[in-house]
């Protein structure tokens, strides 16, 4: 068994795989993609609402340790805390140090970014507090990153509109799917295949929004989440061993993807940034669990 450091302190990789940093490069993508659908704006305040997004999303994986220590004891005793690897009165200090930097950091915005970065504090602090012992988890999960995307909207020009809301709630859905399924990785139950279902709903919007030159654009990227969210269902349902881990990690950096759809390819230099964030995604999950 892996054992705490002598003076105290968690090593690099263990505070990296507290805060979950593989999937660090979806919450930079959800922030792009708010932002942009908000029509912009300065660089800077894009690069202040990476920073601040960041911190509350490592801020909550590091209390979601804490606060699952007794569940990891006896299902994940591979995780920091019950490995000895980290102690879990550093891991509290530091979980709440990195929501309080992240909701200062989101108010440097503005006073729109900082309420709804609070709220957003709020809702990941009832997430790790009740999300194993209420089967309506996901949706808590759910309203975390349909608020991030409004955070990141507030920030842009054209603040939050309708079609900001909308683009949370699509993103909202496909969490959900998503989050339904993980619950299967660590707890026996039958499989499900309605959570898949919900994993498929950005794609209506899509259509909905992408008319007239964007709607081939739309299409291509269509094309390559559908066959990508494909791929990662199989290692669950049409695969020889289920391996739900591996579904969700591959889900997971397909929240990137959702982004670019949700976009619809509005400039080519946003499209790299999103195929960088993707494969960025990917390569850190090789690193670093993404659960």
């Amino acid at each position: 068994m892996a054992m705490q450091n002598t003076n105290g302190v968690p090593s690099l990789r263990t505070l990296l795989v507290l805060g979950r940093v593989s999937n660090v490069p979806t919450v930079w993508s959800n922030c792009l993609a708010g932002w942009l659908i908000a029509g912009g704006g300065p660089l800077e305040d894009l690069v202040l609402l990476c920073i601040g997004a960041t911190l509350l999303y490592v801020g909550g994986m590091f209390l979601n340790d804490a606060f699952d220590i007794e569940f990891d004891r006896q299902h994940r005793s591979e995780r920091p805390i019950p490995s000895g690897q980290a102690s879990l009165q550093i891991v509290l200090q530091l979980g709440f140090c990195w929501l309080a930097l992240g909701s200062v950091s989101l108010a440097l915005l503005g006073r729109t970014p900082g309420l709804l970065g609070v709220l957003l504090a709020l809702l990941i602090l009832i997430y790790d507090a009740i999300h194993k012992i209420i089967i309506v988890a996901p949706l808590i999960m759910a309203a975390c990153r349909l608020t991030l995307i409004l955070v990141a909207a507030a920030t842009g020009a054209n603040g939050v509109t309708g079609l900001s809301i909308w683009t949370g709630l699509v993103l909202a859905c496909y969490i959900v799917g998503l989050s339904y399924l993980a619950r299967k990785e660590s707890t026996p139950g039958p499989l499900r295949y309605w959570p898949s279902i919900l994993l498929g709903i950005p794609l209506l919007l899509a259509v909905i929004v992408n008319q007239g030159s964007y709607q081939k654009r739309a299409a291509i990227i269509g094309a390559f989440f559908v066959l990508w969210t494909f791929r990662s269902l199989r290692f669950t349902y049409w695969h020889n061993s289920v391996n739900v881990g591996r579904t969700i990690g591959s889900l997971l950096a397909g929240i990137v993807l959702v982004d670019l759809l949700s976009t619809g390819g509005i400039n080519s230099t946003a499209n790299l940034a999103f195929v960088a964030l993707f494969f960025m995604a990917l390569l850190f999950q090789r690193v670093i669990p993404a659960t």
